[in-house]
């Protein structure tokens, strides 16, 4: 008998391992519901994964998860810079010795002095913001983004977006 229910939990095992997750999501995600943080119509025509950070971002504040969303729009920020770089031919200058992209904190400053675009008034105090929550989200233990955090800076963030898009000749 002991041998009978010892063949039934392994056959049992083996159905559960061969049967998917009930609810598990889509490879590629689930597209947002809303999109609070940043119009899908900001980005939508860009690049694919321009608009997955997006929605990635969109669908981790409708989801309350908002250290994941300001991490994912710190994310968005490195990607933007770096096709405006790319766009203009000046890749070279916004990377290390080793060919590597800098960090965040040199892309932000070598972009705020950059001689080949006009950066606006706003985007030169918004990025930083955005990149204070980014970091804080990302590097510090102690502190756990909330939802007032992230709703201060989607304005800071809409106009980020925009500009450094249109630099990069995405829209």
């Amino acid at each position: 008998m002991e041998t009978l229910v010892k063949r039934a939990l392994i056959a049992s095992k083996s159905i559960q391992d061969e049967v998917p997750r009930r609810g598990a999501p889509p490879d590629e995600g689930l597209p947002s519901e809303s999109h609070q943080v940043i119009a899908i119509s900001l980005v939508r025509g860009t690049r694919g994964y321009i608009e997955k950070i997006t929605n990635q971002i969109n669908g981790c504040y409708e989801h309350g998860w908002f250290d994941s969303c300001a991490v994912m729009i710190r994310r968005l920020l490195e990607t933007l810079i770096i096709e405006a770089y790319e766009h203009h031919g000046i890749a070279h200058k916004i990377k290390n010795a080793n060919g590597d992209f800098l960090y965040l904190s040199d892309l932000i400053e070598n972009t705020l002095t950059e001689t080949k675009w006009n950066i606006s008034r706003n985007t030169k105090t918004s990025l930083p913001k955005l990149k204070s929550i980014g970091d804080m989200s990302a590097h510090s233990r102690r502190f756990v983004a909330q939802r007032p955090d992230i709703e201060k800076i989607i304005p800071d963030l809409r106009v980020v977006v925009q500009e450094l898009l249109y630099l990069a000749q995405l829209k």
